[in-house]
């Protein structure tokens, strides 16, 4: 690969990637598809703007989840192993 060794994660990431690969991804997708349910019965029920909020909520949690799920299977620097 070509990979430029100075271009390496630091001690505070790959301490938070250690621990996020931790959380299993079923995580992130259940906060995500709670976040919806949540929006949809707060809009339900007239509260608008917080339902917005709450849904808003979503896509972020499908981010984390994303980056999660890399982490996973490729890990931080191969290099520094």
């Amino acid at each position: 690969m070509n990979e430029n060794p100075q271009h390496q994660e630091g001690r505070t990431t790959k301490a938070i990637e250690e621990q996020t690969a931790k959380l299993p991804s079923k995580v992130f997708l259940c906060a995500a598809l709670t976040a919806m349910g949540v929006s949809l019965a707060l809009k339900c029920s007239g509260h608008k703007h917080m339902a917005l909020f709450i849904g808003q909520w979503a896509a972020p949690f499908l981010l984390l989840g994303t980056y999660n799920k890399i982490v996973k299977t490729h890990g931080h620097d191969q290099y520094d192993r």
